[in-house]
């Protein structure tokens, strides 16, 4: 999150945005002299911006003779910018689409191959992923059990009853398709505390108003 409103903040410099504008719209990638002389902008100043750009890995670099010439007396080779590979969103509060994106899709397409119902499959993949985050923080502390939810955008808040999700990362969908995203939800959270060992909470659905539908209660032992 701190990298993508960095590199958010980065493009509200009006210059610099306009820059990067310029240069993620061109068929190939140029080099500073074709940027100012396109933008009107002192060369210095296009520089700049450019490797700032750069620095926030909003735009690659490489370098190109542009002569089409090798050797001894073909140039220096030009320093060429294009649009990064990086993808980069903020939402406030976290949303995570793109991982129920891709947990839905796996799951259509399994259950398109092997006429399983979808739902089912989904949990089943939901938790897979849950418990594979678990394993790689198995015999960690409960703060550190947390700090997966926390990465996901759960919000993860200790309290009297157990530790409740203050947030859900897939909201509109959750409101649009309760029970599967929360059925997801729920998988992914049995998933993580199995993958970890954790044995002393349970994941349950217990919806509350602006929060996730699933919270982490204590297990009760019998006396």
């Amino acid at each position: 999150m701190d990298d993508a409103v960095s590199a958010v903040a980065a493009l509200d410099e009006p210059t610099r945005r306009r820059l990067y504008d310029y240069v993620v719209r061109q068929p190939a990638p140029v080099a500073r002299d074709e940027v100012a002389a396109a933008t009107g902008l002192p060369r210095a100043t296009v520089a700049f911006h450019l490797d700032k750009l750069v620095g926030e890995k909003l735009l690659d670099v490489g370098f190109e003779r542009r002569t089409g010439r090798g050797g001894p007396g073909a140039g220096r080779p030009a320093k060429l910018y294009r649009r990064s590979a990086r993808q980069v969103t903020v939402s406030l509060p976290e949303r995570r689409y793109e991982l129920a994106g891709l947990l839905l899709a796996s799951a259509l397409d399994e259950a398109d191959r092997t006429g399983r119902p979808p739902g089912p499959v989904l949990r089943r993949r939901a938790r897979e992923l849950g418990e594979q985050l678990g394993h790689a923080a198995a015999g960690a502390s409960a703060a550190d059990i947390a700090g997966i939810f926390e990465e996901h955008g759960f919000e993860p808040r200790a309290g009297a009853e157990g530790i409740l999700f203050a947030n859900c990362p897939f909201h509109r969908l959750a409101q649009a398709h309760t029970e599967l995203v929360c059925g997801m939800n729920l998988s992914f959270a049995e998933g993580v505390l199995h993958g970890a060992g954790c044995t002393d909470v349970s994941a349950r659905l217990d919806p509350v108003p602006g929060a996730c539908c699933v919270r982490l209660r204590p297990e009760v032992t019998a006396t």
